[in-house]
C-alpha cells in the first residue's frame, strides 16, 4: 500500500508532468508558426515523453493501491522571443521538474518507502539527461547566435528525432 504523503506527492507530480507535456506542445505550435518543423518535432517528442512519464507514475500509484486524483492544468505560455529563449525556458522548466522529483524522493526517504525510492531512481537519471540535453542545445544555439544557417541545420537535424519509450 502506498503511503498517503507519497500518494499526494505523486498526484502533484502527475499534474506537473501533464503540464510539461502541454508546455512542450505549446512550444511545438510556436515553432510550427515560425516555420521550423524540426524544432516543432523535437518539442512533440518532448510532449510524448512527458505523457509517458505521467502515465508511468499514474500506473505506479495504482499498482501500489493508491488513488490518482487529476486536477486542473494551467494554460502554458504561448509566445517566446526567439529559439534561444524557448530552450532557456526548457532548461528552467526541467530544473523545476527535477526539484519536484527530488522532493518526492525526500518524502520516500522520510517514510522509508523503498519501492518508491527504487521507482524514482529512473526519473532522477532521466532528469539528469533532460537538463544535459537542454544545456547542450542552448550551447549550440549560442554558438550560432540563435539565427542564420545554423538554425536551419539544427532544424533539419531535429526532424529525425523520434519518441522511444524507455524499457520497463
Amino acid at each position: 500500500m502506498i503511503n498517503k504523503r507519497v500518494e499526494e506527492a505523486f498526484n502533484i507530480q502527475i499534474n506537473a508532468e501533464l503540464y510539461s507535456a502541454y508546455l512542450y506542445l505549446s512550444m511545438a505550435a510556436y515553432f510550427e508558426a515560425q516555420n521550423l518543423p524540426g524544432f516543432a518535432n523535437w518539442m512533440r517528442v518532448q510532449f510524448q515523453e512527458e505523457q509517458f512519464h505521467a502515465m508511468k507514475m499514474f500506473d505506479f500509484v495504482n499498482e501500489r493501491g493508491g488513488r490518482v486524483i487529476l486536477t486542473k492544468i494551467d494554460g502554458p505560455k504561448v509566445e517566446w522571443e526567439n529559439v534561444v529563449d524557448v530552450y532557456e525556458e526548457v532548461l528552467a522548466h526541467e530544473q523545476h521538474v527535477t526539484s519536484l522529483i527530488n522532493n518526492i524522493m525526500d518524502i520516500a526517504i522520510d517514510e522509508r518507502d523503498h519501492a518508491t525510492k527504487s521507482f524514482l531512481n529512473w526519473f532522477i537519471d532521466e532528469q539528469v539527461e533532460e537538463e544535459s540535453n537542454a544545456e547542450a542545445i542552448i550551447s549550440e544555439l549560442k554558438l550560432i547566435d540563435g539565427k542564420g544557417n545554423g538554425i536551419l541545420m539544427m532544424d533539419r537535424e531535429f526532424r529525425a528525432r523520434v519518441f522511444n519509450p524507455a524499457a520497463e
